[in-house]
């Protein structure tokens, strides 16, 4: 059972989060995770080596290779395309000022006001489950409500449900991403929202029905029963005002 994503090191919260270029305040933005933000300034900005890199972020060099290889896309689709670009999220952990015998070039204090919380350590993420009435809602595209789910060391501290305020299938992906989500568990879920979480950083388990509690429960327990192939098969033959409660069947249901 693959376990949580192990988080990297991060020095600093970018001084700014946002830059849009003139014109395109209604266009979907691109979205830089803070790790890959990170390694953009350890190796271009720091001159770092990918080797130091990884020293300083607590990963493999490969791993480096692969961030920094997709900041950069990203970067450039920004600038080809005049696309803004939101940097949040990501699977991270704060060094706080209190790692400096391996960061050395930590310039944060102890407490971050945007990102700490009372609970944040180096095992810390947070979970989100597409919700209704309790139960894991099965259409990811459709869902009205989340829970989310603040772990610290592996367990549960903090739960609340927030609504999208009507947010569709395109923008979910940011809404996870601004609430600072590391990990989806859903029902069914299409082709492009797969490709948004993947880029918002977001870690999936799709196909997954039953008590939200006890399947976050699960997650944590390395015992999460899930369907990494679970897709809405409805988004193959119809628009997306589709509902995928019709034809008798749920979209948790499908199996690839």
């Amino acid at each position: 059972m693959p376990r949580p994503p192990r988080c990297r090191r991060i020095c600093d919260a970018p001084q700014v989060d946002t830059f849009c270029p003139n014109g395109c305040e209604n266009t979907e933005p691109i979205l830089l995770t803070l790790d890959e933000y990170e390694v953009i300034r350890l190796v271009d900005l720091e001159q770092q080596t990918h080797e130091q890199c990884a020293a300083q972020m607590d990963i493999s060099r490969s791993t480096v290779q692969e961030i920094y290889e997709s900041a950069r896309r990203k970067l450039a689709a920004c600038l080809v395309y005049g696309k803004p670009l939101h940097i949040t999220g990501g699977s991270y952990r704060i060094c706080g000022g209190q790692e400096h015998s391996r960061c050395g070039q930590c310039r944060r204090t102890y407490e971050d006001r945007k990102h700490n919380t009372d609970h944040e350590g180096e095992n810390s993420m947070k979970i989100a489950v597409t919700y209704g009435g309790g139960q894991i809602f099965q259409h990811f595209g459709h869902t009205a409500q989340f829970k989310l789910y603040e772990v610290a060391e592996g367990k549960v501290v903090r739960a609340e449900v927030v609504d999208t305020n009507g947010s569709g299938h395109g923008s979910l992906a940011g809404f996870l991403m601004q609430q600072g989500v590391d990990i989806l568990i859903c029902g069914g879920i299409g082709g492009g929202a797969r490709n948004a979480l993947a880029q918002a950083g977001i870690q999936l388990y799709p196909g997954v029905s039953g008590d939200a509690d006890a399947q976050v429960a699960a997650l944590l327990a390395g015992s999460l029963q899930y369907d990494p192939n679970t897709v809405c098969a409805h988004h193959h033959n119809h628009g997306e005002g589709h509902n995928c409660g019709a034809h008798g069947h749920d979209c948790g249901g499908h199996r690839g």
